[in-house]
């Protein structure tokens, strides 16, 4: 009994580190080229571009939050602040349903892991759903005389760490701004960068380790195409989208799960209902929206999620019939791409900036490095 157990776990904690392997040079690369678009695109340039009402600042709600890296806690300060800055409800819930559906770092891994053809049906099927039900909730749902401004505030802030939210997008005071040398410029950018990328892996990582660690499961213990007899049709979409409304898992974290559950024989359709609907339907986030714009608000927002994502796994579930395509022959495409000391130095790094203690142990000893070699002068650590 003791050996079987043993067993299982030693092949459970191979099939995790395989996947965490696999993913991880694309991550970071993600993580990089995310932390990049968050500092370009502030808070007050999103306030100029969702103004207003109409269908207009609804659309660009859509889009323009596709591709910022924040998840759903993230998402709600930013939210809030637009909506309260003159922003329409209808904008303000695009943007809540959009950004945290899809980003750029979601979107490599989802490239790599699952091919063109999901990831382009992923990002357009995350945009739609955010256009729909950033009209619906504009058009049927009522704002509360006053909004519980206080309250909405610190559930937002209550949903992720301080580090994760509280600073937003605006970016950090950079270091030494008052020089104007071409080296203290370029320390000023990296601190910011890497601070970003800091911020925004406190907040998917807990969420990161948790989808690997399904991920490895399933390959572990499923074998592909198991489920395929069952892997597909409405109820299952339905399954799945009442699994993912509770149960958060952010876009990032839930590529490496989908892309087991493909695998496993799970239709393309049902994972991308999953997809859709599981990163922006965080409690936090239903909690905020009904003290925020009120109950209908609710209920219009998590039908049009649901209705959107289901419509959008019909879709592609027919799609891919039609065509003879087979999604998952290409999970795993990343592997052969990336020498193997690659995949194993970006697995260390993920790790080291996942695990809180471990990447302040690095951090104190790169300071005491920089400290002996530089004379105590700081520039980015």
């Amino acid at each position: 009994m003791f050996s079987t157990i043993l067993e299982w776990g030693i092949r459970w904690g191979q099939s995790v580190l395989d996947v965490t392997v696999s993913v991880a040079p694309w991550l970071l690369l993600g993580l990089v080229v995310a932390a990049a678009v968050r500092l370009l695109i502030p808070d007050t340039r999103l306030q100029q571009w969702l103004g207003g009402s109409g269908l207009a600042p609804v659309a660009r709600a859509a889009v323009v939050g596709a591709p910022l890296p924040l998840c759903s806690c993230g998402t709600i300060p930013t939210a809030l602040s637009l909506h309260r800055g003159g922003a329409s409800r209808g904008a303000s819930t695009a943007f809540l349903v959009g950004t945290p559906g899809i980003g750029i770092d979601s979107v490599v891994l989802t490239w790599v892991l699952m091919g063109p053809f999901l990831t382009v049906a992923r990002v357009a099927g995350a945009v739609v759903t955010a256009l729909a039900t950033g009209l619906a909730v504009g058009r049927f749902a009522e704002s509360p005389a006053s909004p519980a401004a206080a309250s909405s505030s610190a559930a937002g802030q209550a949903c992720c760490s301080a580090s994760a939210c509280s600073s937003g997008m605006d970016g950090d005071t950079e270091e030494g701004a008052g020089e104007a040398t071409a080296p203290a410029r370029l320390a000023g950018i990296a601190t910011r960068l890497s601070r970003q990328i800091l911020e925004l892996t406190d907040d998917i990582g807990t969420w990161l380790l948790v989808g690997l660690a399904l991920a490895g499961t399933l390959t572990a213990f499923v074998s592909p195409g198991a489920v395929a007899a069952w892997g597909g049709g409405l109820s299952t979409m339905i399954a799945l989208a009442l699994v993912g409304i509770p149960l958060y898992i952010c876009a990032t974290a839930a590529t490496p799960l989908a892309a087991a559950m493909l695998i496993a024989g799970v239709s393309p359709g049902a994972v991308l209902v999953f997809l859709i609907a599981g990163p922006v339907t965080s409690l936090a986030t239903l909690m905020v929206l009904r003290r925020e714009m009120g109950s209908r608000a609710v209920a219009v927002y998590l039908t049009s999620v649901l209705a959107c994502a289901l419509a959008v796994g019909i879709l592609v579930d027919g799609a891919a019939a039609l065509s003879g395509y087979d999604p998952a022959a290409l999970t795993g495409a990343a592997r052969a791409v990336w020498p193997d000391w690659v995949d194993r130095a970006a697995a260390g790094v993920m790790l080291v900036l996942i695990v809180v203690p471990a990447r302040r142990a690095v951090r104190r000893s790169a300071r005491w490095a920089w400290d002996v070699a530089w004379g105590g002068r700081r520039v980015w650590l």
